[in-house]
């Protein structure tokens, strides 16, 4: 792991130690992503899982599901939600740009603001790292901030275009719409892209 990488991961995990909440940690799962849940199926992994809540509505479902993250806080406070809903789910420290380590696949991805967090080097190796965990023909469902957001703040703005560029190869682009993601700072929500995108098979 390089040392940039490891001072971003330290980042992440102090602000779930500082006294206000992450913007993104609203305790809740994102609008977006509970209104597609019904297409959630079969062994689930919530990447960038933070404080759980996306998998722990796959795990409300009766699914199968794994959250990941590499903040150590985060997790702590995942399992310890988990265990206040009665939910039986595994969280796990681990890296998004390795998910080949978790030696699994699974069925159904959930990305919630993680894809954004990326420049194009490792925006490029997180896709590498995706392929390696979702199964042949399953599906990713990706949350990430939009071009549409007016202003310079918070974090990088993602465009449709970007979205198609990153998953040219070996996954099919079922659809980007668009949608909002709600943050702790303000009542408002901010302008965001919904991507459902399938795995597609190695011929």
């Amino acid at each position: 792991m390089s040392d940039q990488r490891e001072q971003s991961i330290q980042q992440f995990d102090a602000s779930y130690q500082a006294d206000e909440k992450p913007p993104w940690d609203i305790d809740r799962p994102q609008a977006a992503l509970e209104a597609v849940a019904d297409q959630f199926s079969g062994h689930v992994l919530d990447v960038g899982c933070g404080t759980g809540e996306h998998a722990l509505l796959a795990a409300s479902r009766g699914l199968e599901a794994v959250g990941v993250d590499a903040a150590p806080t985060a997790i702590a406070l995942a399992n310890a939600k988990a265990r206040s809903r009665g939910l039986a789910v595994r969280f796990i420290v681990a890296d998004a740009l390795e998910l080949g380590s978790l030696g699994e696949q699974f069925d159904t991805v959930i990305d919630c603001g993680m894809f954004h967090t990326f420049d194009d080097d490792n925006r490029a190796r997180y896709v590498r790292s995706l392929a390696d965990a979702v199964s042949p023909d399953g599906h990713l469902f990706l949350l990430c901030f939009s071009d549409r957001q007016p202003g310079d703040w918070g974090p990088r703005r993602v465009s449709e275009e970007d979205l198609r560029a990153s998953f040219a190869e070996g996954w099919r682009l079922d659809s980007v719409e668009r949608t909002v993601l709600s943050v702790t700072f303000t009542p408002e929500d901010i302008q965001a892209w919904l991507a459902t995108i399938t795995r597609v098979p190695a011929s």
